[in-house]
């Protein structure tokens, strides 16, 4: 089933569409995070002000430089010993679509490690984005039955998996890592 879904998703991201799909974290909204238009499609969906950047996904750490041009070696630190999910941001981003980079030539980066969006990630071979899957300024759903209609129906494919689980699972915390190691906390 898990293969299924992974090869059905698969097609949708690389005609670029965008999809709804369980994550480690919460339920998230995502797209090839190197095609501009299904981004902005993302943010059109969720009403949300483009200057507000979403983050991507890697399904191993050893891609961070793929998409950051210098990586501080703490980050590998971070990744490693990080007992929740966590998101990095990073400056420097490179080779994904401008419309999720920050004002600041930032990205934050999660590497995922749910099965699915692992699976997704390294068959794309490319990074996945990942947004909560809510329209700006809402809640965001801990389960997908609280997920809105308007975000059901507004993606391209729901993947089917886990839409019954009731296990709470709450966003990743968010970290901004400078060049010279100074990191601050954005959400615990």
């Amino acid at each position: 089933m898990l293969r299924d879904e992974v090869v059905k998703a698969l097609k949708i991201v690389r005609d670029g569409g965008i999809i709804l799909y369980p994550t480690d974290t919460i339920w998230g909204i995502g797209c090839d995070a190197t095609n501009t238009e299904a981004v902005k499609k993302i943010y059109r969906l969720k009403q949300r002000d483009e200057a507000k950047s979403m983050i991507i996904l890697l399904d191993t750490e050893n891609k961070l430089e793929s998409y950051v041009r210098d990586v501080n070696p703490l980050a590998y630190d971070l990744i490693a010993y990080a007992e929740n999910p966590l998101t990095l941001v990073l400056p420097g981003a490179k080779n994904i679509s401008p419309a999720l980079i920050g004002s600041d030539g930032s990205i934050g980066i999660r590497i995922a490690k749910h099965p699915f969006c692992q699976q997704l990630i390294q068959q794309l071979r490319k990074p996945l984005v990942s947004t909560s899957a809510n329209t700006s300024g809402k809640p965001s759903p801990q389960y997908f039955s609280q997920i809105a209609p308007e975000i059901l129906e507004g993606v391209d494919y729901v993947v089917d998996l886990e839409q019954h689980s009731m296990e709470i699972k709450n966003p990743s915390t968010i970290m901004r890592l400078a060049p010279d190691g100074k990191f601050e906390f954005i959400r615990r």
